[in-house]
């Protein structure tokens, strides 16, 4: 299972990178892709909603069930990926390519408190 050193992640298995233009971008992790199997679709928030650190903002189905996708942090949504959402499946195939939204984040340093790989690796481990 991949845990990419460069990234955040969140106890509810979502992926968060940073991008050169202080947005962030994020996904699902390849643990939580791998525990849903097969996604058959993503219901994905729309550009200009503002939401809170934990709020639900987008929804990920797959043969198994549906696992709702939070906010890492406050801010804006800025986009949505809607070639991911043409072809779910992607998310399978690649959870660390197949990014589901963008954020521009209302206090870029809410990220630091977000978990490292290693942190990530122990919320895995002990679930």
């Amino acid at each position: 299972m991949s845990i990419p050193a460069n990234l955040r992640y969140t106890e509810s298995h979502e992926w968060i990178r940073k991008e050169p233009d202080n947005t962030l971008t994020i996904g699902i992790t390849d643990h939580a892709q791998e525990a849903l199997g097969d996604i058959v679709f993503l219901d994905l928030p729309t550009a200009g909603r503002s939401v809170t650190a934990g709020e639900e903002v987008a929804v990920v189905e797959s043969v198994k069930a549906a696992s709702d996708i939070y906010a890492p942090v406050a801010g804006e949504i800025i986009e949505a990926n809607s070639a991911a959402i043409d072809s779910p499946e992607s998310v399978n195939s690649d959870p660390y390519g197949a990014w589901l939204f963008k954020l521009k984040p209302a206090n870029l340093d809410d990220i630091d408190a977000l978990l490292d790989a290693a942190g990530y690796a122990k919320v895995i481990d002990e679930a």
